[in-house]
C-alpha cells in the first residue's frame, strides 16, 4: 500500500531515488521491477508494481479496439509503458518521452495512490492540488463518502 506525498529531487540523468520507506515494500513486491507510463487525463506519470500493471493491461488488451476511445485509451496507455528496475541504490531512471509529457525537471512529487504512484512535477502537482481543494469547497459529498468518519 502506497500512500504519501513525497518530494523528491531528479538528477541529471533523469533519475530519481524511491524513498527508503517503499524500497522494501517494491522489492518484497515485484523485485524492482515497475512500470510507469502516462496519465491520460493528467499531465503526470502513473508507476505501478509489475503485477498491477500486468492485470491492468489485460483489462486494457480486453476493451474493444474499434471503439474510438477504447482505442485511444490503449494507445496512450500501453504505447507509452515502459519497464523500470530499480537500482541497487533505489533509483530509478525515468525515460525522456516520459519525464516531457510530465514537464518533470529536478523537482517532482512521487504521491502514493494505493496500488500505484503518481509522478507529477512538483509546481504542477501544488496547482493541481490547489485547484482540487477550490473546487471541493463547494461539492456536494459523494454519497459514498458520507459514511466515513474522518
Amino acid at each position: 500500500m502506497f500512500r504519501g506525498v513525497n518530494p523528491i529531487n531528479l538528477d541529471a540523468k533523469g533519475r530519481m531515488a524511491i524513498p527508503a520507506r517503499y524500497r522494501e515494500q517494491i522489492t518484497g513486491c515485484c523485485d524492482g521491477c515497475l512500470v510507469a507510463t502516462i496519465d491520460p487525463d493528467d499531465r503526470c506519470l502513473l508507476l505501478y508494481p509489475l503485477q498491477e500493471w500486468e492485470e491492468i493491461q489485460k483489462k486494457i488488451e480486453a476493451l474493444p479496439s474499434l471503439n474510438p476511445v477504447a482505442r485511444r485509451l490503449q494507445r496512450l496507455l500501453i504505447g507509452h509503458a515502459t519497464d523500470l528496475d530499480m537500482d541497487a541504490n533505489g533509483r530509478l531512471l525515468l525515460p525522456a518521452p516520459l519525464r516531457e509529457y510530465a514537464g518533470l525537471d529536478k523537482k517532482i512529487v512521487l504521491l502514493g495512490q494505493g496500488r500505484k504512484f503518481e509522478i507529477w512535477s512538483e509546481s504542477r502537482w501544488a496547482e493541481t492540488r490547489d485547484e482540487y481543494l477550490q473546487v471541493a469547497e463547494g461539492a456536494e459529498m459523494p454519497e459514498e463518502m458520507q459514511s466515513l468518519s474522518l
